[in-house]
């Protein structure tokens, strides 16, 4: 009897504790921010697949600079827009906590790179432009990706990746890997997102 005693509260406390663990993994499966458009990425991914192949008949770096900030700045109202539209389809707030919880996370490696960007930019030194935005956009999609489904981390990962072989590769290779990179990343993981979360 005094056994029996002893594995009755053993067995209501493992009991409590998988039941803990369970709602936590249910409310951050809740929380997840899973309104980022796999179609807005493919059109993003092309974009930059085109800017790519403009900049092959760009000799200036100036100018091929001002091309990439171009599509950079398009590329983002292409993408809020799909995520926009995604998340009311899904009659999701676009604004709500996991979208905030996204946000703060992918913005400090951004404005890290549009800082350095700037630098670099303005000494002239453009070839290490391409290793630097690599990087940066894969350690905010990695970051921000822990609020997100689990395929965007794995996308920020591969973007870092690409920033080392950029790193160590020619400085000519630069707007070839960029477009690899925000091109051929893009939709590759754009289109496996909206095969596998609705758009």
């Amino acid at each position: 009897m005094p056994s029996a005693r002893r594995i009755a509260p053993v067995a209501l406390q493992d009991r409590a504790a998988a039941d803990l663990r369970f709602i936590r993994e249910t409310m951050d499966r809740a929380s997840s921010f899973t309104a980022l458009s796999g179609l807005g990425f493919v059109l993003v991914g092309l974009g930059a697949m085109a800017t790519g192949i403009a900049t092959r008949a760009t000799p200036s770096a100036p100018a091929r600079l001002g091309l990439w900030l171009l599509d950079a700045a398009l590329s983002i109202g292409v993408g809020f827009a799909a995520t926009a539209h995604k998340a009311r389809a899904a009659g999701q707030p676009l604004l709500s906590g996991p979208f905030r919880k996204f946000a703060r996370s992918f913005a400090p490696a951004i404005l890290a790179g549009a800082a350095m960007s700037a630098l670099l930019a303005r000494d002239g030194l453009f070839g290490y432009l391409p290793p630097l935005w690599l990087l940066c956009y894969g350690a905010g999609l990695a970051a921000g990706g822990s609020h997100s489904v689990r395929v965007v981390p794995v996308m920020g990962a591969c973007f870092m990746a690409l920033g080392l072989v950029a790193a160590l590769t020619p400085a000519a290779w630069g707007d070839a890997l960029l477009a690899v990179g925000f091109g051929g990343l893009h939709v590759g993981f754009g289109a496996l997102i909206a095969r596998r979360y609705g758009g």
